[in-house]
């Protein structure tokens, strides 16, 4: 198959047959940098259109569903879409483990291929910062990349934000590679070896795939058990942050594990990171290091985002950079797609996209950032409805409702003013319409967008749309 430009060749299968299932963009990444590396690719797609497309690239399709195809295999690379455990394995991975086949993923690969001869004579070490949670991980991630990058550190943001790693480019001198990693990548990769390991925070998600909270958190809690960061920058909010900050620190003067907080001051142990009030503070062995007003910081709006800046502070801290360098790339991160995006002013209506507010804790959040919120909410709700959103419903001056879900999060409203309606056309419409200066027009689903959207990314690009007409 055509190799890409650039590519991480994956270390230690020269000469070895490794099998390849899913072969969307990481797939198809690890097939090539698997075939880099000297090895002879086998993969297999449950997709026909995709297989067809892959075979038009040159890739040796093999039904990994039947035991035949799996005479001399010596590995098989999971792709992270794809069921490894729960609810139930896919027929491939089973027969992978009935057969003693070791089943890996490009994260595991990157690990251990990452680092090469090279090294030796670079002045200073490449390191990999990965960022793991439910709520704020890619946030974070593309706000440490913007930060290395503004201090003009080289870097490189992939996994599962921007690029898949394996198509990442070799190490240079003093490079960060900065990771977003998902409970399904962390769970099954063998190698798990960052030099940064970070853990925003942990709220109920993929449960599915995870056999419940315990197994989702377990999945999370490998990134840090694994190999053993050098440093960890951890959030406490919740009783599994602070869980792994005690499995971590050998006392209250390990200054390997940096504790972050959104709301709670943190003013004791040896290096804390908090925001309390608008203001990010960090204290080192019980004294203030550094203060930074995050109230005017435009591409980080809410306590949510706050949080998500004591994490990339913690995190280019722990890589040598310095507050002041840290504080002015602040200024200039223009924030994520979809997660809390100012998309325009109009008559003194603010008009935000948080399409990635999938669920309840994410919509919670965005909720509790703006104050007199016009919230369009719907789409395909998930199990629980809105019951749980009641506590933030105050900044609520009206509530308008569209899709599959509108009428059962209508009856959860309680005595917040709604109204429903079939669709985001409408829903803008009427909330363009009736808002007034100084008040905020917030998509912040607290649902998923399958019902009338291939995905959140579609649904926020949608609401840009509408809101641009509006002009």
């Amino acid at each position: 198959m055509p190799q890409e430009p650039h590519m991480i060749p994956v270390e230690g299968v020269e000469d070895q047959t490794i099998a390849v299932l899913g072969l969307g963009r990481s797939g198809k990444a690890t097939a090539a940098a698997l075939a880099a590396g000297g090895a002879r690719v086998i993969a297999w797609d449950d997709g026909q259109d995709t297989r067809e497309a892959a075979a038009a690239e040159g890739l040796d399709l093999v039904d990994l569903t039947r035991p035949a195809a799996w005479e001399g295999v010596a590995a098989l690379i999971v792709s992270p879409g794809i069921p490894h455990l729960y609810p139930r394995p896919h027929p491939a991975i089973a027969l992978a483990y009935e057969l003693g086949v070791p089943v890996d993923n490009d994260i595991g690969l990157f690990f251990r291929s990452y680092a090469t001869n090279e090294w030796g004579e670079f002045e200073r070490a490449p390191r990999v910062i990965a960022v793991t949670g439910s709520n704020g991980k890619s946030t974070t991630t593309a706000l440490i990349h913007h930060i290395l990058t503004e201090c003009g550190r080289p870097s490189q943001m992939g996994g599962n934000i921007g690029r898949g790693v394996l198509s990442l480019e070799p190490a240079t001198d003093g490079e960060v590679v900065v990771l977003e990693l998902s409970s399904y990548q962390t769970e099954l990769a063998r190698a798990l070896t960052p030099d940064v390991a970070v853990f925003t925070n942990l709220s109920p998600d993929h449960l599915d795939r995870h056999g419940g909270p315990g197994g989702y958190f377990a999945a999370k809690r490998r990134l840090f058990a694994e190999g053993g960061p050098d440093r960890a920058v951890i959030g406490v909010d919740e009783i599994e942050g602070r869980f792994i900050a005690n499995q971590l620190s050998m006392g209250p003067r390990d200054d390997r594990v940096i504790r972050v907080s959104s709301g709670q001051k943190l003013d004791k142990g040896a290096w804390t990171v908090f925001a309390r009030k608008g203001f990010l503070s960090e204290y080192r062995k019980g004294r203030q290091a550094a203060s930074i007003d995050l109230r005017e910081i435009a591409g980080l709006p809410g306590a949510h985002n706050h949080q998500n800046a004591c994490a990339a502070y913690a995190a280019c801290r722990a890589v040598g950079l310095a507050p002041r360098d840290i504080e002015a790339a602040f200024h200039s991160f223009k924030g994520l797609p979809h997660r809390s995006q100012l998309v325009a002013e109009i008559g003194g209506v603010r008009f935000v996209n948080d399409s990635k507010a999938t669920n309840v804790d994410a919509a919670a959040k965005a909720l509790d950032a703006f104050p007199r919120i016009r919230w369009i909410a719907g789409g395909l709700g998930k199990d629980g409805g809105i019951a749980a959103l009641a506590p933030h419903l105050a900044q609520v001056v009206k509530a308008y409702l569209y899709g599959h879900s509108a009428r059962d999060f209508a009856l959860e409203l309680g005595a917040t003013p709604h109204e429903v309606v079939e669709t985001l056309d409408e829903a803008v419409a009427r909330a363009a319409a009736e808002a007034e200066a100084g008040e905020t027009v917030l998509l912040a689903p607290a649902a998923a967008s399958f019902d009338q959207y291939p995905n959140f990314e579609k649904r926020g690009e949608h609401f840009v749309r509408l809101v641009e007409a509006l002009r």
